[in-house]
């Protein structure tokens, strides 16, 4: 587990890592917290997430050994309660039953906020329909930790999780967002990552520009962004550059109104001197593999300024 490299300093220097100073909080009783911890420096870690794991009867944990580090690291002695996708729904009875007896609860996952693409939606949502208090944290997040730095557009977005692993189900998923004009996040794993790119080429084309944020708050942290095509061969120079946890950030699809290239037109403005509008759209339309609603614009702009160039003539 990566150590905060600042950590020693602050401690000597400041004492701001004292866990005395945590143990002022308040917990409440029958409340679940949902806990963010670091995706990989700890140093992110916020003061209100250790307060609250230190103050919390139960931990509920993806893995406890990974949990256990971080609490070690920090001096935070705590129950720790194994809870992960596999046993959620038969261990969200026994903490539900906690909760109600009055005990405090955080739930965490090995790195970053709970439930993103991790175990929790059974207990949260139980808890809601139980009328069970709870705390949401804020926190470290890969995804929004990518997209951020991503340099595509962020006010509207959406979070895809992980790709699917079977090719079937993988190419059908991609199909499903070609036309996601929105910023997409995805999640993927290190041996999976090059047949998913490839596959977006021959769903999305080779010019989609993606951005692949690696290993991020780690000390081989990359973020590289490229056409698709591009991209693979970045990969290819060196294999090392798709080892660890990665997120693809991809820009949402654009209408071809911005890629339509002056030969288009040109085909287009000859046709349209021998063929009827609509027959002259049609046609480059198929030559071109262009959308007829778009070249149908276009031709009704030549059209006027034909038009207006007649007019002047006269």
């Amino acid at each position: 587990m990566l150590i905060h490299e600042n950590y020693f300093f602050l401690k000597k220097n400041f004492g701001i890592l004292n866990m005395n100073q945590y143990q002022e909080i308040n917990i409440s009783a029958s409340t679940l917290y949902i806990v963010p911890t670091p995706i990989g420096n700890l140093g992110d870690i916020t003061y209100r997430s250790l307060s609250v794991l230190q103050g919390v009867d139960i931990i509920a944990a993806e893995n406890t050994r990974n949990t256990g580090f971080l609490l070690q690291h920090f001096a935070i002695n705590a129950k720790l309660f194994t809870f992960h996708n596999y046993n959620e729904k038969q261990r969200t009875k026994i903490l539900l039953e906690q909760l109600q007896n009055g005990k405090s609860i955080a739930l965490v996952s090995d790195a970053g906020t709970p439930l993103i693409n991790d175990s929790g939606y059974h207990l949260v949502r139980i808890c809601h329909e139980c009328s069970i208090r709870i705390v949401p944290l804020p926190g470290a997040c890969a995804a929004i930790t990518a997209l951020s730095a991503s340099g595509l557009p962020s006010n509207r977005f959406c979070y895809e999780g992980f790709i699917p692993a079977k090719r079937k189900a993988r190419l059908d998923f991609l199909q499903y967002l070609a036309k996601e004009s929105r910023t997409m996040i995805f999640y993927e794993s290190t041996h999976r990552l090059l047949e998913s790119l490839a596959d977006m080429v021959i769903v999305w084309g080779s010019l989609r520009y993606i951005v692949l944020a690696r290993e991020l708050t780690k000390t081989w942290e990359t973020i590289y962004g490229a056409p698709v095509a591009k991209l693979i061969s970045w990969i290819h120079e060196d294999k090392m550059r798709c080892r660890g946890e990665i997120s693809l950030i991809v820009k949402g699809y654009q209408e071809q109104k911005n890629v339509l290239y002056p030969k288009y037109l040109r085909t287009l403005s000859l046709l349209l001197e021998e063929l009827p509008l609509k027959k002259a759209v049609s046609m480059v339309a198929k030559l071109h593999s262009v959308k007829k609603n778009i070249m149908y614009r276009c031709a009704l702009d030549l059209q006027k300024k034909r038009n207006l160039a007649h007019f002047h003539r006269k």
